[in-house]
């Protein structure tokens, strides 16, 4: 009986959406002149009813029979072509639709294009409206899906799956003040009802790709920045480089990831193991950029699309209205905010989130086992606005808005899940250095090695790709990814990481020290440690280890004895313990500068054009949260580096039993 309701209700909801496209083409074709409808007299009355039904009923056929057809032909390009293909395919169709039911005239084939695809917003809209009619359209997502074989079977329903969902970017702090301020309301449900927030501590390069790197892969030692030079092969790996981000896997390959049983990894910049990925940079080369990509089922429905771009051009336009407001009130600390960013930001606010979160649907749907996806646009907005600015904050409304989504899905699915919330890094806020002192780092090392002009001081803003970037540059182009020339010059290189810039001395074998540089480059590092917009450094001394430098007193890293001023204070009680471990790296710079922090404002000096920054150490950078549900067995507190919340992350996925004796393993 209920499965007979059920069939008359979607017959029913069809009927509906089928009269109410045949309304929206009379509409659309009294606006557009260049299409016609034919005409019929009935009664002695004109109408060109007959020929809308007709028309709306062979289109809304032929989309339904070939749309997914035609995606999965598409699906080897990039999203934001694929946009563009998509009303080219619309429109294609309503003229296949013509083809087949000649109830038309058409004198200009562009209104035809924009007909299709405003008919299929319309119909989007409306099915939306259809969808929600019992407070929530995630019914109908359940509808829907008994139309698709299900991918896999081997995750039992018995057995809870785990939901980790990462927002980037986020420290705890901040997420703290969000709750109270009622930014959050779904986070602040769960942490009121159902879910303990805690904070960890990320290891001295608080940046999404060592943080990834440990949670997912279970190491990130060799990884010293975003960016940084190798003297071996007189390359520069970073990040933002999908051939770099695989090379970091394999030397990985014999650690179990966090996603390889029945895992999915969304949006993220490393696989986790996981054989399905949507939107991870390792894996964003060559043909996988699109159907290895696997976003195309995204795009199964054709108003996704649409949707899709109206929502990206509304965030277009909000941003140069904020960024315009931002100068006129003369807010500061500020960045410019032109050129591509405005379509940065909508690339990661919208266009990213969109496919996936509706990827993790899906995966809900199916019953995965482990699932951990990134929600970038917080991270990307914060670095231009701020950390904790309106129109920031209003980007973290729309991520809490996300959760609840999520959450929804979560009750609806047939497996039982557990959902965590976490964030990779926070970020510090404050004026960049080159701002503050009129030159950038890169300027500032090569003016004190009496080379002014070299090319690098051109660049303030290194060339850094955050993953919304990379992501934009991979979907407009995939074959002009950003990579990192090889370096030709003995002149320094200098990278910036946040407020942690790195400088090396190609010109100098092995790993230089006080003695080497001073010969080279005399009068450099005294200069360098007592610059105000600079913390301390770490640099290695003749035979007798390495040391931290400040303005006003050193460290000894072999025995923690501290002569003058600790230059570590203020940067936290970890402080040396993340600085020792980084100094054991086969890839650490020969001078690792630690940007300054002024704790009476909470504020850092970024080496790159960046309000809210990360990557070193100093303020709220270092700290980001985690959100678990109360019957998990509690992290170790404190809870420090990537390894270990990988370690606690393994533990809850195994679950029952096992994730018992694996909080034991914590402590």
């Amino acid at each position: 009986m209920r499965s007979t309701a059920r069939a008359i209700g979607i017959a029913i909801e069809l009927i509906v959406l089928w009269l109410t496209s045949a309304l929206a083409m009379l509409v659309l074709d009294m606006a557009f002149g260049g299409v016609t409808l034919d005409s019929v007299t009935v009664d002695g009355h004109t109408t060109t009813l007959p020929a809308a039904l007709v028309l709306a009923l062979v289109f809304g056929l032929l989309t339904a029979i070939l749309w997914p057809v035609i995606v999965r032909a598409m699906s080897w390009i990039g999203p934001v072509v694929l946009f563009l293909l998509v009303f080219v395919a619309n429109g294609l169709l309503l003229m296949l639709s013509l083809v087949l039911v000649p109830v038309a005239t058409v004198d200009r084939t562009f209104d035809l294009f924009v007909m299709a695809a405003l008919l299929s917003l319309f119909t989007s809209v409306v099915g939306g409206i259809i969808a929600s009619r019992s407070d929530t359209s995630y019914r109908l997502m359940q509808v829907r899906r008994q139309r698709f074989r299900r991918r896999h079977t081997s995750g039992s329903s018995e057995v809870p799956g785990l939901l980790c969902l990462q927002i980037d970017g986020l420290g705890h702090e901040v997420l703290r003040r969000a709750i109270a301020d009622g930014v959050t309301p779904t986070i602040a449900k769960l942490v009121r009802e159902s879910h303990r927030l805690v904070p960890w501590h990320t290891d001295w390069s608080s940046q999404t790709g060592a943080s990834q790197l440990g949670i997912l892969h279970g190491s990130n030692h060799n990884v010293p920045a975003f960016r940084w030079f190798d003297k071996a092969s007189g390359t520069i790996s970073v990040f933002s480089n999908p051939r770099d981000n695989e090379q970091r896997e394999f030397e990985r390959a014999d650690l179990p990831g966090l996603l390889a049983v029945d895992g999915a990894s969304r949006g993220n910049l490393f696989t986790g193991g996981a054989d399905d990925n949507v939107l991870v940079v390792s894996r964003m080369r060559g043909a996988r950029l699109g159907g290895g990509a696997g976003y195309s089922s995204y795009f199964v429905d054709p108003s996704s699309a649409l949707r899709t771009v109206v929502r990206m051009i509304a965030e277009i336009q909000r941003e140069l209205r904020q960024s315009l407001h931002q100068r006129r009130r003369d807010i500061r600390p500020r960045v410019p905010r032109g050129g591509v960013y405005p379509f940065v930001r909508a690339f990661t606010t919208v266009v990213a989130t969109d496919v996936t979160v509706a990827t993790v649907v899906r995966d809900l749907i199916d019953g995965r086992g482990i699932i951990y996806a990134d929600l970038i646009g917080y991270d990307e907005v914060s670095h231009h606005s701020g950390i904790s600015r309106p129109e920031t904050l209003a980007v973290l409304t729309k991520i809490d808005e996300t959760v609840r989504l999520l959450s929804a899905v979560v009750e609806q699915a047939d497996r039982d899940y557990h959902v965590v919330l976490l964030s990779d890094h926070g970020q510090s806020q404050g004026a960049t250095f080159a701002d503050r002192y009129g030159e950038s780092l890169p300027q500032l090392v090569h003016r004190l090695c009496g080379d002014p002009a070299h090319p690098q001081t051109d660049d303030d803003s290194h060339r850094t790709y955050a993953e919304g970037q990379l992501y934009a540059t991979a979907s407009l182009r995939p074959s002009n990814l950003p990579e990192e020339p090889a370096v030709t010059t003995d002149a320094p290189v200098v990278l910036g990481s946040g407020n942690l810039g790195l400088i090396s001395f190609p010109a100098i074998p092995g790993r230089a020290d006080t003695a080497s540089i001073e010969a080279v480059y005399p009068g450099l590092v005294d200069a360098l440690r007592h610059h105000p917009g600079i913390g301390f450094l770490l640099i290695s001394r003749p035979g007798s280890g390495s040391v931290v430098l400040g303005d006003g007193g050193t460290v000894d890293l072999a025995t923690g004895a501290v002569t003058g001023t600790d230059p570590l204070r203020g940067f936290g009680p970890d402080a040396l313990e993340k600085i020792t471990r980084t100094d054991g790296f086969d890839n650490v710079a020969d001078i690792m500068v630690g940007g300054a922090y002024w704790p009476e404002t909470d504020e850092v000096a970024a080496f790159e054009e960046q309000v809210g920054s990360h990557g070193g150490m100093g303020g709220p950078q270092s700290t980001p949260f985690l959100l678990y549900p109360v019957e998990l067995p509690d992290p170790p507190n404190p809870l420090h580096g990537a390894e270990a919340l990988h370690r606690v992350l393994a533990g809850w996925r195994d679950n029952t039993a096992n994730a018992q004796r694996a909080a034991g393993s914590f402590r």
